[in-house]
């Protein structure tokens, strides 16, 4: 199959290509080859992929399996906005200079909420941004059978090349659009409960770390969530008070199995990529959003000129 040896040919250092699948017996077709190619090409490779298929590919690829890295995507990815920084990057980052890298990422999969699918989108899109010019291919699967139709569209706007797992075709994607889509995924949320917002200025941060602990608690969320709770609270509302006019305002409340968290100030986030970047070791500071994407269940942002919100989740 085609889809083992290099997608099309050398478009770029970075490749990025969809793999549109309909059974088990095409996704093995399509992944173990390209798994088997980087083993013997000697370059680095890993598996980020939901459990069910992850136990598949271990079973096909026998004896190999331990020289792939391999996780399972419904924890490592179960919020998008951790996949880039936490996976996808600390997997490549980690590797000698000069070898091309392969991963293997699935992180849209049937069953995947609506709330949490835009998030899925952006994150795709962004991943042509956050790898360009890199020496790594990135094939991302596709269950055309289970996902809604207008998901495998999407994937032709989020990857220049898309490869058919049953027949071996690949072709140049002629809807790729990745910046459309990150525009598209950064639309207002829709209205929060009816929550009395706390409006918080620096002096005020502590109270509204505690407020926002007293209420997951009433919620019913455990002790382990509400310490990710009160670090994401931290977080972003320092943010606010240093990068987005000085004060913000904070609500939480509990919907669909989660608690919610969300910050509102005047700033505005210009880099797309914010957040989903691995801390400079010779920088201290920038790390909080990033620690909000590790931490939170699911973080979803809007921006624009008249401020920023950040809600985050975090499952009961």
């Amino acid at each position: 199959m085609r889809a083992a040896a290099g997608y099309i040919g050398p478009l770029e250092p970075f490749v990025h290509p969809a793999l549109l699948y309909r059974d088990e017996e095409e996704y093995l077709a399509g992944v173990v080859p390209f798994v088997r190619a980087a083993l013997k090409a000697g370059e680095p490779v890993a598996v980020a992929v939901p459990g069910e298929n992850l136990r598949l590919l271990r079973e096909a690829l026998g004896d190999s399996a331990a020289d792939v890295r391999l996780l399972d995507m419904r924890e490592a990815g179960r919020n998008p906005g951790r996949i880039i920084p936490g996976v996808l990057r600390a997997f490549a980052d980690a590797q000698a200079p000069g070898i091309r890298v392969r991963i293997v990422g699935e992180p849209i999969w049937a069953g995947r909420s609506p709330t949490e699918y835009p998030a899925c989108l952006q994150h795709e899109a962004l991943i042509n941004a956050a790898f360009q010019g890199r020496d790594v291919t990135i094939l991302c699967p596709y269950d055309v059978q289970r996902l809604d139709p207008r998901v495998v569209a999407d994937a032709y706007a989020t990857h220049p090349v898309v490869v058919d797992a049953g027949s071996g075709r690949e072709w140049h994607s002629d809807g790729y659009a990745p910046e459309h889509v990150v525009a598209r995924c950064n639309e207002p949320f829709p209205p929060a409960p009816d929550v009395p917002p706390f409006t918080f200025v620096e002096e005020l941060l502590g109270e509204a770390r505690h407020l926002a602990v007293a209420e997951a608690a009433r919620f019913g969320l455990g002790r382990a969530g509400r310490d990710d709770l009160a670090l994401v609270t931290a977080e972003l509302t320092t943010n606010s008070v240093l990068y987005g006019g000085g004060s913000g305002t904070l609500r939480v409340w509990a919907e669909d199995g989660h608690v919610v968290c969300e910050v509102r100030d005047k700033g505005h986030l210009a880099d797309p990529l914010a957040g989903r970047r691995p801390a400079p070791r010779e920088r201290p500071g920038g790390r909080g959003l990033l620690l909000v994407n590790l931490v939170a269940d699911l973080v979803r942002v809007h921006t624009g000129p008249d401020g920023t919100t950040v809600r985050c989740w975090f499952g009961l």
